[in-house]
């Protein structure tokens, strides 16, 4: 943005000045009707109105250079704190977007490396699940097998015991049939004296 400045104690402007002013009267009295005066009563009204003219924009000169100056100083410097004030919110916008960028990007690798220990600990906890439901399918099986052969076992002792006493049964009932009471009474006679001769 191009700054204007306008040095009233300059020479072209003085010079510009000087000009209008003289000139000023001329064109002013060029103007007026063509009528005749007196050529000192123009002289002099030409005179009066030059020194009015001059007092007059001395006066503007004086009373409001001071006022335009504060004026536009004021607003070069408001325009100037704004310009600051809008490359630091500019600054500030950029840093911010860096920092957030910066965030983005970490937040973008956590998520990613979160991710990957899920599935990591997704297939470890699959591994194990499988691996526990093996064990426990050989301890199940293992189990299995132990109570097959311990009620096999068991039925076995069961069917021996049940055929022993059906052979003792058998037996006494063949013996009942087959051993008379003289037979029981040489057999108990022969039994004590076996017994007797032990002792």
């Amino acid at each position: 943005m191009k700054r204007f400045n306008v040095n009233v104690q300059s020479v072209p402007f003085r010079s510009i000045l000087l000009a209008i002013l003289l000139l000023t009267p001329a064109v002013v009295f060029a103007a007026g009707g063509g009528e005749h005066a007196d050529s000192g009563v123009i002289l002099k009204d030409f005179l009066y109105r030059c020194f009015n003219f001059v007092l007059m924009v001395g006066l503007l000169v004086y009373f409001l250079t001071k006022p335009i100056r504060k004026g536009l100083k004021g607003r070069r410097e408001e325009i100037e704190k704004t310009l600051a004030d809008a490359q630091a919110a500019k600054e500030a916008a950029e840093a911010k977007h860096r920092e957030y960028s910066v965030k983005l990007a970490k937040a973008t690798e956590e998520i990613a490396a979160i991710t990957t220990a899920i599935q990591r600990e997704g297939e470890l906890e699959r591994e194990r699940i499988l691996s526990a439901a093996k064990e426990m399918a050989v301890k199940i099986e293992k189990e299995a097998d132990s109570k097959a052969f311990s009620v096999v076992a068991k039925a076995r002792i069961e069917l021996r015991e049940e055929a022993a006493r059906l052979a003792v049964e058998l037996a006494e009932d063949l013996l009942k049939k087959q051993v008379s009471a003289d037979d029981q009474k040489r057999l108990v006679d022969e039994y004590m004296q076996k017994v007797g001769e032990l002792h």
